[in-house]
């Protein structure tokens, strides 16, 4: 999702958010509120390991570790 979509995303979490405090919400804002909120913390969650997967840590002994590398490594996954 591109930044506009994710300011656009935001934008609604907050207007939800507010109508919930002023006067409360149906029960599909509600659905709809739950479901932006996941997909928001998707993104951000998505964003901080592609972060990761590029940062190389140089050890004391002169090798280089890549945290993406090691972290797929320890969990077992594979991309």
């Amino acid at each position: 999702m591109g930044g506009n979509g994710i300011e656009a995303m935001i934008q609604r979490i907050n207007e939800l958010y507010h109508k919930s405090q002023a006067e409360g919400l149906t029960d599909a804002e509600k659905k709809e509120q739950a479901e932006l909120r996941r997909a928001y913390v998707a993104n951000v969650r998505n964003n901080l390991k592609s972060q990761l997967d590029n940062i190389s840590i140089v050890e004391k002994d002169g090798t280089i570790t890549n945290l993406g590398e090691k972290h797929n490594q320890a969990d077992g996954s594979q991309e």
